[in-house]
């Protein structure tokens, strides 16, 4: 039953965070019209479009975990019981802020508008300060040596080629 509830407030919060930093904001700003390529080059819009769906599978997947294995929501105020420490958490500390910031990044080149760019990068400044002035103390915190030990050996923001296996 747990899962259940952790699978729901999932959902919810993946309908209001990245449904806003992805969908809204970026709609505000292009009403989801495609113009002209970035600097006239086609094959720049479609590194966009590979962009955003290359995105979605760790975001989709790391909102999974957290239900499933974390047995909570990346949400604050119902945080994960376990670390969650499988999937794309193996390879990044931070997979689903990076999947965000490479979905902004595609739409960005998808729809050649500067102002979807400059969100990524603000979006960028600020969660990397809510990472290292909340999350990273608050995690400590709760899992302890089991997060020191992750920490050390997962990178916050540039995934690791060889996936991190934790000693349990």
């Amino acid at each position: 039953m747990r899962r259940f509830w952790a699978s729901l407030g999932s959902l919810a919060f993946f309908i209001v965070a990245p449904g806003t930093i992805t969908g809204f904001v970026p709609w505000w700003f292009t009403r989801w019209r495609i113009g002209p390529p970035p600097f006239g080059i086609e094959a720049l819009r479609w590194v966009g479009a590979a962009l955003v769906l290359f995105g979605l599978l760790p975001l989709l997947s790391s909102f999974v975990r957290f239900a499933w294995d974390g047995l909570g929501t990346p949400a604050p105020i119902a945080p994960p019981a376990n670390l969650v420490v499988t999937g794309f958490y193996r390879r990044v500390r931070n997979p689903i802020y990076v999947a965000l910031l490479i979905i902004l990044l595609g739409e960005a080149l998808l729809f050649d508008d500067g102002r979807v760019a400059a969100w990524g990068v603000l979006f960028w400044l600020f969660t990397f300060a809510v990472v290292v002035i909340f999350e990273e103390p608050a995690l400590q915190e709760q899992f302890g040596d089991e997060y020191r030990n992750y920490r050390k050996n997962v990178p916050r923001w540039v995934p690791r080629v060889v996936p991190y296996k934790p000693s349990h």
